[in-house]
């Protein structure tokens, strides 16, 4: 089913859901299944697998480093369909712009039909470890509106090179990502709701924000969406700090803003232990807020662990 569905079908109840990271390779999946099992009593109704950039390793060979361009998450697509087929769930593989070609693309998106996956989430991805600004792939797409495009040509029938008749259209409910205190590239906010309002016009189905912790700070976002004609629902992204790290970390790589009283509070923890139960605690009392105003699912940012997502879950649903 898709996610804009489970929404509707919700008729106004709140609805939770989370997002896990693929095991490094030589990892069993079980791991995961250990850390997704504890939030299934609180009936998500889709869970997002996130799709890693390929990455430069450098093998000793013969006494020389031999650089190599490699993956040290794949797997997304297959742990859609095995999380699909053990918990009879629907599955959002995350699909992106960096390292891949349009060809690659319309393979994977043809997988995902095949084994039933109708949501995808179209993203740009980050500029590779040794790159200043994104770049796209040779042959991909340097917008994330433009893979939006291709997966929705591919809805209609349409694919890159072949001249066919489709007679078993793809069907694909496309979320696209929103950023409450602007892309960290973006010259503006008011230039960012443009961009994202061009991936809606260009067939996005839905939105989900990048993690904040202001709820001011999202609730500004969807009036100023709405204001620019973005009318699609707005997921609000929720992550829970969960170590005394994160208070540098997560501004640096996110444009996000961090509530003096939140800082005040981590930077006051003797421990990361002290600090988790902050960021759940923090994380409730968001939720509670968001949930109160009408939001149509509360999504959480897992990274892969699951005892905090539970506690935070049980208070609420």
């Amino acid at each position: 089913m898709k996610v804009t569905d489970h929404i509707k079908n919700a008729n106004g109840k709140t609805l939770f859901s989370f997002e896990i990271i693929p095991p490094k390779k030589g990892n069993s999946i079980e791991q995961l299944y250990n850390n997704i099992d504890p939030l299934m009593e609180f009936k998500p109704p889709f869970i997002d697998v996130t799709t890693s950039r390929e990455e430069y390793v450098y093998i000793e060979k013969e006494g020389l480093l031999d650089r190599k361009i490699t993956r040290m998450r794949p797997g997304t697509v297959g742990i859609c369909a095995a999380i699909k087929h053990k918990y009879d769930i629907d599955t959002v593989p995350h699909v992106l712009c960096g390292g891949f070609s349009r060809e690659e693309t319309e393979y994977l998106l043809v997988d995902c039909h095949y084994l039933g996956i109708n949501n995808v989430m179209a993203l740009r991805g980050d500029a590779m470890k040794h790159q200043q600004y994104f770049e796209a792939s040779k042959g991909g797409h340097q917008y994330a509106k433009e893979l939006v495009s291709q997966i929705q040509n591919l809805n209609k029938g349409k694919y890159l090179h072949d001249v066919l008749e489709a007679v078993d259209k793809s069907d694909f409910c496309i979320g696209v990502a929103g950023y409450p205190e602007k892309h960290i590239e973006a010259p503006s906010l008011k230039t960012d709701l443009k961009r994202l309002k061009e991936k809606v016009d260009a067939g996005a189905d839905y939105v989900v924000t990048q993690m904040f912790f202001d709820n001011k700070k999202y609730f500004e976002f969807v009036e100023a969406a709405k204001a620019e004609g973005i009318n699609v629902p707005i997921i609000p992204g929720i992550k829970p700090l969960a170590i005394k790290r994160h208070l540098q970390l997560l501004p640096q790589v996110f444009k996000i803003d961090l509530p003096e009283d939140l800082i005040d509070a981590v930077e006051g923890c003797k421990s990361n232990k002290e600090v988790r139960e902050i960021g759940i605690e923090w994380a409730i009392t968001q939720s509670k807020e968001l949930q109160k105003s009408g939001v149509p699912v509360l999504h959480y940012y897992s990274m892969g662990k699951s005892d905090n997502i539970k506690a935070i879950a049980s208070a609420l649903f």
